[in-house]
């Protein structure tokens, strides 16, 4: 969820690397004996004798960014793991015990606060910066007089991010890493099916902005906890303002935010952070991890991240990725209930172990068995069983359409057909009003039951019969929905639930993959808008997930023009909520004939 002088070219940086690491035996022990020293001075002061705090690593472009550095009780050299955040290496320390148990196992570990962020200099701006920051850290852990040159990075969301963004830049000594819940295209993460992601906003100012304020002495909330006071009395205000650019509250704090906010979906400006065009740039072992209710682009980036350098390693002996795939939330991965669904004990990992296990094959050169496992393990939802595949998608899964299917002209709950049916009306209406759009009654991602949303005049859902016997549903799955409405723009809202016998309605991914904007259905440049009242046929063909639906379950399908705030709203005028405020309310009509069959297409597991 980054900045700039002028960067070295590659061939620039590697030369200037390796002049540095030709330094003299005594520049060596100087190090070495200023490293201690610092050690010693944490000692005085209670901090674990093993830590150095706050040293400083130069970047490419003299900029200092400033990183703890804990090391094994032993002498010697070890191989490195890297951790770079930005939001802040005092609190992951304090925090997180992956760091403890990496020294115990042989590692030396350095924790970095990102450029601009806390005890590091420069300029906070989100991602545009990480590449060659990660680059020039990774390689500056490996010439350290404690280092192996073997370095490895793990962590999740933005510190799995900037992992990434650091590989795609082939750093020479980067053997391993670990990047989980994070993306592969801008075009997934910063939008999705070309809506802004409205959560952009809660980001910044919870997790972002206070820092900021504190370093530049800047009005309003410095803390996370002032900052969390404020958001309760002030969201609704920011999340409902449009123009969106004219939002005064993050003009000095997050200026990067208006400038994403100039730049639409398609626009070649996002190509510094495109992942999919550059696999065969990294050469590391990559464990991608992701979980079914993590947010939208964690799926997506780990299943497109794996593939997309399965094809770029093809013929070798062992690709040296691999990819995991839970029923969690964002960060939720040592839990077994996301949202209020329980999926049993088996849902909970030992992240830290995953990290290392893999750290110490890839690092160490351990005989632990990684290379011989399969390269997909997937948690089905549903039967709550992890599952070791092949490949993703899986080879044997079939597909199986419904079609969405009504019966009479104002009728807010369908039918879920195997066939098109032939006793069918046309079509079903809902309203879509972008003053007062459809509200997600959740604030947390996750599991939750949806099913006080059927029969709302702004919703529309459509119920298979109850299944007779179990059916799986493992892989990607294509809704092609025809529809035609009195405005120039829209977007369309196609979410699949699991329908118990008691009505609980679960949702099964969170909000994003699911969302198509009309007038970016064809991943445009610029938009194209349909005609008004001509038929338009959408396809969303972004949606994944692993679930078994239980005998006498029902699969629905929930048709909608909004799902605020997740994601920004479309005004339906045919200008973007982006520059302009006007909203106009229009009805969507779903077509569900012969000659306009909407349908859904479902990846069936055969038992």
């Amino acid at each position: 969820m980054l900045r700039e002088m002028k960067p070295l070219s590659r061939a620039e940086a590697s030369l200037r690397i390796g002049r540095l690491r030709r330094v003299p035996c005594l520049v060596t022990l100087i190090i070495l004996v200023e490293f201690w020293a610092q050690a010693s001075r944490q000692t005085a002061t209670g901090q674990p004798p093993n830590l150095a705090k706050d040293v400083a690593v130069p970047m490419r472009d003299a900029t200092t960014l400033r990183a703890d550095v804990l090391l094994p009780n032993s002498t010697g050299r070890f191989p490195v793991l890297v951790y770079r955040t930005p939001y802040g290496k005092d609190f992951a320390l304090k925090e997180y015990k992956t760091f403890e148990k990496a020294v115990a196992r042989g590692y030396a570990v350095v924790i970095q606060d990102v450029r601009g962020r806390y005890a590091s200099d420069g300029e906070f701006n989100p991602y545009r910066n990480e590449g060659r920051d990660g680059y020039d850290t990774i390689e500056w852990a490996a010439r350290q007089p404690w280092s192996d040159d073997n370095v490895g990075t793990f962590g999740l969301s933005y510190p799995g991010a900037v992992q990434w963004l650091a590989a795609v830049e082939n750093p020479p000594h980067l053997k391993a890493m670990v990047p989980a819940m994070t993306f592969s295209t801008p075009r997934n993460f910063f939008y999705s099916g070309g809506v802004f992601d409205g959560s952009w906003l809660d980001w910044i100012w919870l997790n972002i902005a206070p820092d900021v304020r504190r370093r530049k002495n800047l009005p309003g909330p410095k803390t996370y906890k002032e900052a969390a006071e404020s958001w309760k009395n002030e969201h609704e205000r920011m999340q409902s303002l449009v123009p969106l650019r004219d939002l005064p509250d993050l003009k000095q704090a997050a200026p990067f935010y208006y400038e994403w906010l100039s730049h639409p979906p398609a626009d070649p400006w996002w190509d510094w952070a495109e992942l999919r065009n550059k696999y065969d740039r990294v050469h590391a072992a990559v464990l991608n991890i992701s979980g079914w209710y993590d947010e939208a682009y964690g799926p997506d980036g780990a299943t497109t991240n794996f593939n997309g350098l399965l094809a770029a390693r093809k013929g070798g002996k062992d690709p040296r990725t691999r990819t995991i795939i839970g029923p969690w939330t964002h960060g939720g991965q040592e839990e077994t209930r996301s949202g209020e669904r329980e999926f049993g004990p088996s849902a909970a990992i030992d992240y830290d172990e995953l990290i290392l296990r893999w750290m110490d094959h890839y690092l160490r050169g351990i005989d632990n068995g990684i290379d011989r496992e399969k390269r997909v393990r997937i948690f089905v939802m549903g039967e709550n069983v992890w599952r070791d595949e092949d490949a993703w998608p899986l080879a044997r899964a079939r597909s199986q359409t419904f079609y969405l299917s009504s019966k009479a002209e104002f009728e807010r709950t369908g039918s879920l057909q195997k066939s098109i049916p032939k006793e069918n009306y046309a079509h079903s209406d809902l309203k879509s009003d972008p003053a007062h759009p459809l509200t997600d009654p959740f604030e947390g991602y996750g599991a939750h039951d949806y099913r006080a949303l059927a029969g709302r005049e702004d919703v529309l859902v459509f119920d298979s019969d109850p299944l007779p016997a179990e059916m799986e549903v493992t892989g990607p799955i294509r809704a092609e929905i025809y529809l035609s409405a009195g405005c120039r723009d829209l977007d369309l809202w196609a979410r699949l639930l699991d329908v118990a016998p008691d009505g609980t309605a679960f949702n099964l991914m969170s909000p994003g993959l699911d969302v198509l904007r009309a007038s970016y259905r064809n991943g445009s440049l610029e938009p194209e808008f349909k005609g008004f009242s001509t038929i338009t046929k959408m396809t969303l063909d972004r949606m994944l997930t692993s679930n078994t639906f239980l005998a006498g379950h029902r699969i629905r399908v929930q048709i909608s023009g909004a799902f605020f705030p997740h994601f920004s709203r479309n005004l339906q005028t045919g200008r973007s909520e982006i520059a302009a405020s006007r909203t106009f309310p229009c009805y969507m009509r779903i077509f569900h004939s012969a000659k306009h069959p909407s349908r859904i297409v479902l990846p069936i597991v055969s038992r």
